[in-house]
C-alpha cells in the first residue's frame, strides 16, 4: 500500500466531506475509519481511483454515524446522493482545510497538531512521537482542537498569514521519532503552493528549501552543532538551493514583499556564498532592515545586530544590540559572539556560560559550553605563559 498516496489524499477527502455538510470532527473521524479500511483492503488490491474510493467509503461511514444519532432528521437531506469528488472543487476543499486547521481560535500548538493530523495525514501516535509527548496527551489536544473548529463556516476568505505561520512552526520543530517534521512542513507547503497563488506562500517554501538544503552540514559526526560559518558547504544540497532561489526570484518579481520572502532572501545570500568570508553582509543588513520594517520583531532586530557586527564591525553590532531587551532569547549568545569578535574574551566567556544555561535545547547548550571552555582555556594559557 502506498502510504505517501494516502497521506496526500487525506486533506482533500476531509475537505469534500466538510463541503457536503459534515462538521469537521465527524468528517475527520469518518476519513480515519476509511483509512483503516484502506490499510486492510488495498494491501490485496489498490482501487483504480483511490481518492474516489476513500470519498465513497468515508461518506458512508459518516452517514452511518449520522443515522444513529439525534441529528438524523436535520441531516437527512445529505443522504440522497453520493456524488464523485469532482476535480473542480479540489482547490477550494484543500484551502478550506488549511484555513480551518489554522483557525485563530486555536492555540499555536493545537493548530500545528490539527494540521499534521488533518492536512498531513499523520496518525496521533506519529504526532505524539514527533513532539515527545504521550499519545493520550496528543489525542486530547487534537480532540479539543476538533471540537473548537467544528461548525465553523468560512463565509469569508481565510487568513493566509495564519496558515503560513502554522506551517513555519511545523518546520521549526525539526524532527524526532519516525516523522521528519521539517520534511513534512515542506511537503505541506508545496501542496499549499499548488492550490494558492500567493507570493508569501512561495516565499515560505523558498525559505524552507534554503534552510533544509544546509541540514547535512549543521551537525558533525558526533551530532554536535556546527555553526553556519564553520559548516562544510560541500555537504549542502545544491539542488534544493537552486530550487529555492528560483522560487524566491519569481516571488520577488511580483513586488509584494512579505516577511517570508525577506527571510528567504537572507537565506539565499548565505547559500550563494562559496565561503563564509564571501558572505554579502551589507546586503543581508539591508534585508534585515526590510524585515524590521515589516514585522518590528525584536528577534529580527537581534539577528540584525549580528549582521551589523559582521558588516560594520563588532562594536557597531554591540551598539545595535544595546537597544534591545537583554531578556530576549539568545541575547546572551549574540552578545558573547560580538564581544569575542571584538577581542573581549573574558566577557565573551562569561556570556557564553550564561547563554548555555538559557539554551533551548541540548545541542545548543553543548555548543555554547564548549565555546566558553575554549575561551577560558585560552585565557588560562595566556596567564601562565
Amino acid at each position: 500500500m502506498n502510504e505517501a498516496l494516502i497521506r496526500s489524499l487525506t486533506p482533500s477527502v476531509i475537505g469534500i466531506l466538510v463541503r457536503r455538510g459534515a462538521d469537521f470532527a465527524a468528517a475527520e473521524d469518518a476519513v480515519q475509519e476509511a483509512l483503516v479500511e484502506a490499510v486492510r483492503l488495498w494491501a490485496v488490491e489498490q482501487p483504480r481511483d483511490p481518492k474516489g474510493w476513500l470519498v465513497t467509503v468515508a461518506w458512508r461511514k459518516f452517514l452511518d454515524a449520522t443515522r444513529s444519532d439525534a441529528a438524523r432528521r436535520r441531516r437527512e437531506d445529505l443522504v440522497d446522493q453520493e456524488p464523485g469528488p469532482g476535480p473542480s472543487a479540489d482547490v477550494d476543499d484543500a484551502l478550506r482545510l488549511y484555513f480551518l486547521c489554522a483557525h485563530p481560535a486555536l492555540t499555536p500548538s493545537s493548530a500545528v497538531a490539527l494540521t499534521l493530523r488533518a492536512v498531513g495525514g499523520l496518525t496521533t501516535r506519529q504526532i505524539a512521537q514527533a513532539y515527545l509527548v504521550p499519545e493520550a496527551t496528543m489525542a486530547q489536544r487534537i480532540s479539543r482542537a476538533k471540537r473548537t473548529v467544528s461548525g465553523v463556516r468560512f463565509d469569508q476568505p481565510g487568513d493566509v498569514a495564519t496558515v503560513l505561520r502554522v506551517l513555519y512552526l511545523v518546520f521549526n520543530e525539526g524532527y524526532s521519532g519516525d516523522v521528519d517534521l521539517a520534511a513534512e512542513a515542506i511537503r505541506l507547503t508545496r501542496q499549499l503552493a499548488a492550490v494558492i497563488d500567493h507570493p508569501e506562500v512561495a516565499g515560505l517554501l523558498a525559505l524552507m528549501l534554503l534552510h533544509h538544503a544546509r541540514r547535512a552540514g549543521r551537525t558533525g559526526p558526533d551530532g554536535a552543532l556546527v555553526p553556519l560559518a564553520e559548516q562544510d558547504r560541500g555537504r549542502w544540497d545544491t539542488g534544493l538551493i537552486a530550487e529555492g532561489i528560483g522560487i524566491l526570484r519569481t516571488a520577488l518579481a511580483r513586488d509584494r514583499l512579505g516577511e517570508f520572502q525577506a527571510q528567504a532572501a537572507i537565506a539565499a545570500l548565505h547559500a550563494d556564498a562559496l565561503t563564509a568570508e564571501e558572505t554579502d553582509w551589507v546586503q543581508i543588513v539591508e534585508w534585515y532592515d526590510e524585515l524590521v520594517r515589516l514585522t518590528a520583531s525584536p528577534v529580527v532586530r537581534l539577528n540584525r545586530a549580528v549582521a551589523v557586527g559582521e558588516a560594520d564591525g563588532p562594536r557597531a553590532g554591540l551598539a545595535a544590540l544595546a537597544e534591545l531587551d537583554g531578556d530576549l532569547p539568545r541575547y546572551s549568545a549574540v552578545a558573547a559572539y560580538l564581544h569575542e569578535c571584538e577581542g573581549d574574551l573574558v566577557t565573551a566567556a562569561r556570556l557564553y556560560v550564561e547563554a548555555a544555561h538559557k539554551a533551548p535545547n541540548l545541542a545548543e547548550r553543548d555548543y555554547l559550553t564548549r565555546r566558553a571552555a575554549r575561551l577560558n582555556e585560552g585565557l588560562r594559557g595566556g596567564r601562565t605563559s
